[in-house]
């Protein structure tokens, strides 16, 4: 149990220290913590609902393209935009 709490606050941590400085998510390498703790609206499962679609589909083109995933909405995507990106070469 103490692993995984040391675990949990260390993701918590890192996530914390990307959002401070303004670091965009990259949401086709994000693990699901990360993009629950960085997208305002999105909690856990819907986090998980993102990673499961990019496993499926491959990765994201736009932030746009988070729309196709189950509960996320364009307006979630329009609240969190400027805190996401698909990374450099896409």
């Amino acid at each position: 149990m103490r692993k995984f709490l040391v675990a949990c606050f260390s993701l918590l941590l890192l996530g914390l220290s990307a959002v401070a400085v303004g670091a965009p998510v990259d949401i086709n390498t994000a693990d699901a913590p990360a993009l629950a703790l960085a997208m305002k609206g999105v909690g856990t499962k819907k986090a998980e609902a993102i990673v499961i679609y990019r496993k499926k589909h491959g990765p994201f083109k736009s932030v746009d393209e988070l729309a196709k995933v189950k509960g996320i909405s364009k307006k979630t995507i329009e609240s969190n935009r400027g805190k996401l990106s698909v990374g450099k070469n896409r």
